[in-house]
């Protein structure tokens, strides 16, 4: 894909009024599965991925898709392989669907939630900032929105993640260091994390949580910043917990890693209930409901 190619299309399509908001996969599914009764849109090629025929959109909108290497041929017709998505009065790359890869690059209503729990939640002061786990970059775009005066970083072990993350930066015109890791950076004033947080049979990078009913991984980079963060510095860090039993493991474990190192912890409950059709997979045979968090972790000054 062309770096340059993607950011012309992204214009494009911010010229032409473009506006999607990404939904989770299951009511894609539901979409997609009624018939289109119109000629496609741009909200039907790059929001809902649906296949299209070459004679169906204009030829400039094509031509651009082709420069960007995002045009795919298939018996069904061209598709996009990638989806982009609004967020604010930003527009964002990110995975076709369905999102199948390992290391597909995942933007959904999470992502929403994560952006508002940012700015709810935002401490002042910020000057060094890291995206952990950054995705698409949306986390460090809105930080930057946050923070104007603020170096982002962004941090991803997924290749494919930091080449979207960079091209969805350059577009919003936030400039941010890049960095494939899975561990954080130390020195930052402010991080923010949305770590996976499901129980994936596929192993899937962008959804697999780990252990800990899906929440090891928010655990340890809870860890991971409790011992990184600069002097004063704070963690917002936005989780799903399985609730089992009436109780949320991961949350007395953030609670305990906390107490550890002397850290203040504030957690919300955000949403009681996503994801329920989860609840089917023998994963989580013991599990009542999965709901999201937020919490506000600060380091001792």
């Amino acid at each position: 894909m062309d770096d340059d190619g993607l950011l012309d299309l992204l214009g494009h399509l911010r010229r032409r009024g473009y506006h999607f908001h990404s939904v989770t996969p299951s009511t894609h599914a539901r979409v997609l599965a009624r018939e289109r009764s119109a000629a496609p849109t741009m909200r039907d090629v790059f929001g809902w991925n649906r296949p299209f025929g070459e004679s169906e959109i204009e030829a400039e909108l094509l031509g651009l898709m082709e420069r960007a290497g995002i045009l795919e041929r298939s018996p069904q017709g061209l598709r996009s392989a990638l989806r982009v998505a609004s967020l604010d009065n930003d527009l964002l790359f990110h995975s076709a669907y369905p999102t199948d890869d390992p290391d597909a690059v995942f933007f959904g209503p999470d992502t929403y939630r994560f952006a508002r729990f940012m700015r709810e939640r935002w401490p002042a002061g910020a000057r060094r900032v890291i995206d952990m786990g950054a995705g698409s970059g949306a986390g460090g775009i809105v930080a930057a929105r946050l923070a104007p005066d603020a170096a982002v970083t962004l941090v991803d072990v997924n290749a494919d993640a930091l080449h979207l993350a960079r091209v969805n930066a350059r577009a919003a015109g936030v400039k941010a260091d890049l960095r494939q890791d899975d561990a954080m950076p130390s020195g930052a004033d402010v991080i923010v994390a949305n770590p996976p947080y499901m129980m994936d049979s596929g192993g899937r990078a962008y959804r697999d949580g780990g252990g800990l009913f899906g929440g090891a991984l928010a655990l340890d980079w809870t860890r991971q910043a409790l011992s990184r963060l600069a002097p004063g510095g704070t963690l917002l860090l936005y989780s799903g917990a399985s609730i089992v039993r009436g109780s949320a493991p991961l949350i007395a474990a953030l609670h305990s890693a906390c107490a550890e190192a002397s850290a203040s912890c504030d957690i919300e409950e955000i949403d009681p209930d996503v994801f329920g059709e989860e609840l089917e997979k023998p994963a989580y045979a013991d599990v009542e409901r999965i709901a999201v968090i937020g919490a506000v972790i600060r380091v001792r000054a």
